[in-house]
């Protein structure tokens, strides 16, 4: 990380994030947070900002596999590593399974809380491609939802787990 002085004398740094595959090179702050850059930098609003304190999960997204809360990340933080947003999962032509498995399970309603909450998911799935209830619930509980009451959210999330293994078992 590169850092350059600006013409105000305010102290700046050269990043280059790896965000959804594709290499993004910025000058920032020392301040700025991740979300910020994913949201007015690289237009990928998707990642949501919510309570900007970490305590809502709205902005989660995959830092090197990892979900993170992009508010609490600082963007200089994340130099030179991998970063997955929702626009990140599936393409134009075929949804990543979690999110069919939130469509066909109703597991969300006003879509505020849903990519972070997919992310979390995502995540879970990456690292145990079939987990209990008890797990799923732990691996969402930094996500808050205001709409559903997490039952369809769960289910979806179960059902995704089961699918990713070769079907109902």
């Amino acid at each position: 990380m590169q850092a350059i002085q600006d013409k105000e004398g305010i102290k700046r740094y050269l990043i280059t994030l790896y965000v959804n595959g594709d290499p993004y090179t910025k000058v920032v702050k020392a301040n700025t947070l991740l979300v910020n850059v994913l949201r007015d930098d690289l237009d990928l609003t998707g990642t949501k900002k919510g309570c900007e304190l970490g305590d809502c999960g709205s902005c989660t997204v995959l830092l090197d596999g990892k979900p993170v809360n992009a508010c609490l990340v600082l963007a200089v933080e994340a130099d030179g590593r991998d970063i997955i947003t929702i626009e990140g999962l599936g393409d134009n032509e075929k949804l990543d399974p979690i999110q069919e498995a939130f469509i066909e399970n109703a597991a969300l309603q006003c879509g505020y809380c849903t990519a972070g909450m997919i992310m979390s998911a995502k995540a879970l799935l990456n690292s145990n491609p079939d987990p209990t209830e008890k797990e799923v619930r732990e691996a969402i509980a930094g996500n808050l939802c205001r709409c559903t009451g997490y039952v369809n959210i769960v289910k979806a999330i179960l059902s995704c787990g089961r699918q990713s293994k070769g079907g109902d078992e």
